[in-house]
């Protein structure tokens, strides 16, 4: 009974407080969320992220440190920064906050647009390596090769300068080719209809300045869970190389499900040719159900490709071989030689196909090493609407930790602005004439 007399008198007090304060302001509830939210982020990096040991940050000590800072941050952007430092700490891919704005059902479709244009950086440079067919760029005149100067009011030499300064501060999680390309694609994909000035050196080194409108990013939009909405891409062709050779190559963005039907029928198409090439460079990775099914058109038993490491267990990625055709015809995997290339903006899933085939020896691995980005991650709501995206595994192959190391080639091919210019692609024809050089197999 007095325990209730008292829980009644604190109650009735409270009401009596209530009818003379004031109301909370706007300020003091966006900070009531803010601090709310903050704790959220820690907790679930806390109870979920696969090393306990945190990489040597002690995880407590750092809430205690930033705390004070949430509490009194004065907008959303100064609470989200403090967020992004505090998962900086931990040096690991998969970490991330993703705005309400773009996390909200629906939005992501209209927020991105593209002039079609890719970039890399090569030898101190950041030059165009792929232009979109139809797209504004290519409308405009841009060709491979030519040499981005000045993106908006950014100059590609302030940008490079303030990525070496981060490299060399170790504030970076990425090499500086893969933070470059990063930086540069974000600032070449306005919303649709938006402009964005480009300036350039064209094949000659020419200045050329053009005002270039975004469009509607091409391919078929795809959305996983509350994650912005991602455009899928795929291309399939056969080439003739040295010695009449027969190549398959396909090529594709994300690993999304909407993808896998035409991988099944490309990689049909392609049974009676005399290898494959996998050309994942640019691909930034996706689903991890995918990848033991692509494995599997290329493997004849089962196989493990890789471990995924979480807090409490392992579990292995398993490919199963592929015995029946798209139209339900029994077949056997593709027993041809199969390369695989990558570059340093192949990321995640990609990394873990290409690393646990190179590590079975199924697959030949060309070009640059990869991103070093394979942590597996879920997401998760925050009181304030933003995702935040957090790893809970890891991914090994035979005993080595992908993350931070990337996928290195078995081959290293490097690509260059005159390679480019004259229109050739040597990571491919690396592929091709390595593909060319194998015992040709029974036909199937």
């Amino acid at each position: 009974m007095a325990r209730a007399a008292g829980i009644a008198a604190v109650v009735a007090g409270a009401l009596a407080l209530g009818a003379c304060a004031h109301r909370p302001t706007q300020v003091a509830r966006d900070r009531a969320v803010g601090i709310e939210t903050f704790d959220a982020a820690w907790r679930i990096v806390h109870e979920t992220y696969f090393d306990t040991t945190f990489g040597g940050v002690d995880w407590v000590a750092l809430r205690d440190s930033l705390r004070p800072r949430a509490a009194a941050a004065r907008n959303r952007d100064e609470l989200r920064s403090l967020i992004d430092g505090m998962l900086h700490r931990l040096g690991r891919s998969h970490f991330t906050l993703i705005p309400r704005e773009l996390a909200d059902t629906g939005a992501g479709a209209d927020q991105r647009g593209s002039v079609g244009l890719d970039v890399r950086l090569l030898d101190g440079l950041l030059v165009v390596t792929e232009v979109g067919a139809g797209g504004p760029a290519a409308r405009a005149g841009v060709r491979p090769g030519w040499v981005v100067v000045v993106v908006g009011r950014d100059s590609a030499s302030a940008l490079l300068a303030r990525l070496l300064a981060r490299e060399r501060a170790k504030a970076s999680l990425y090499r500086i080719e893969t933070e470059a390309w990063g930086s540069v694609l974000n600032l070449l994909s306005p919303p649709p209809d938006s402009a964005v000035d480009v300036r350039f050196l064209d094949q000659a080194d020419r200045p050329v300045s053009l005002h270039l409108v975004a469009e509607r990013a091409p391919g078929e939009p795809v959305r996983l869970g509350s994650l912005p909405i991602a455009f899928t891409k795929f291309t399939g062709e056969r080439r003739t190389g040295p010695g009449g050779v027969r190549v398959g190559v396909l090529r594709f963005n994300v690993w999304m499900a909407p993808l896998m039907p035409h991988v099944d029928a490309a990689v049909d198409s392609f049974r009676t040719l005399d290898g494959i090439v996998l050309d994942l460079r640019g691909n930034t990775g996706g689903i991890s159900a995918m990848i033991g099914g692509v494995a599997g058109h290329f493997l004849d038993h089962r196989d493990t490709l890789g471990l995924m490491i979480t807090r409490r267990n392992r579990l292995a990625l398993v490919a199963n071989p592929r015995l029946v055709s798209p139209d339900a015809r029994p077949v056997r995997p593709f027993a041809g030689p199969v390369a695989v290339l990558v570059d340093e903006a192949s990321a995640s899933a990609t990394e873990a196909f290409a690393g646990g085939m190179q590590a079975l020896g199924r697959v030949r691995v060309f070009g640059g090493r990869s991103m070093g980005a394979v942590l597996g991650a879920l997401w998760d709501r925050l009181p304030n609407g933003d995702l935040l995206v957090h790893a809970i595994r890891t991914f090994a192959v035979h005993g080595t930790d992908l993350e931070g190391r990337g996928v290195v080639p078995d081959e290293p091919v490097g690509v260059t602005r005159a390679d480019l210019l004259a229109g050739r692609d040597p990571v491919a024809e690396a592929a091709v004439r390595w593909i060319a050089a194998q015992p040709k197999r029974a036909s199937p």
